[in-house]
């Protein structure tokens, strides 16, 4: 699949805006301590990717009630849904300079996800967070997702990398008063 940039400018995978707030001391501190124990940046966005997929749980699988949406939040709460998690991994990758999109899948409802750009190419990686049948490892050798869409049920790969959360994503996240809530109103479809 040919991944596309909403916008052509590569800085703006670098920005920082209200959800992707890697300016915020939480994500800078999360960032660095993360940086001390690697060499090189590959080897960073492999740690804060495996960070954000083990650390931060996926509420849905954990049973939280609280709706995460913005970077630092994520961090502090140490949970969030699919979006919320990819948003807390963007944050923490823009921090040390790694160009980092938000990505979507279309199953039942959207899923979110990043990709990162490295070598010249965008490379998808999904900290959703593993459980029994789902094993999400961090790739630049083949995708290696939560999920892979079934083409013959409608499910689908969205083409278009986003440099800020897509508005049915982030609408959807600031309306919910819980999760609960949250799982009557998600998007299914961009």
């Amino acid at each position: 699949m040919q991944l596309i940039q909403e916008n052509p400018d590569l800085s703006a995978y670098l920005a920082a805006d209200e959800v992707i707030d890697h300016h915020h001391p939480r994500v800078r501190d999360t960032a660095a301590t993360l940086a001390r124990e690697v060499a090189d940046s590959y080897e960073y966005a492999r740690a804060a990717f495996e960070f954000v997929r083990d650390s931060i749980a996926h509420s849905q699988d954990s049973g939280h009630l609280r709706v995460t949406w913005r970077a630092s939040d994520v961090l502090e709460q140490r949970t969030g849904i699919c979006y919320a998690k990819a948003h807390a991994l963007a944050a923490l990758l823009r921090a040390e300079d790694i160009p980092t999109a938000l990505c979507y899948q279309k199953f039942d409802e959207v899923h979110g996800l990043v990709a990162v750009r490295f070598n010249g190419a965008w490379h998808r990686q999904d900290p959703r967070g593993n459980k029994p049948g789902v094993d999400a490892q961090f790739s630049l050798d083949g995708e290696r997702l939560a999920f892979v869409p079934d083409l013959a049920s409608n499910e689908l790969d969205y083409s278009v990398l986003y440099a800020a959360p897509h508005p049915a994503v982030l609408d959807a996240l600031r309306a919910a008063p819980d999760r609960p809530h949250l799982w009557q109103t998600l998007p299914t479809a961009l």
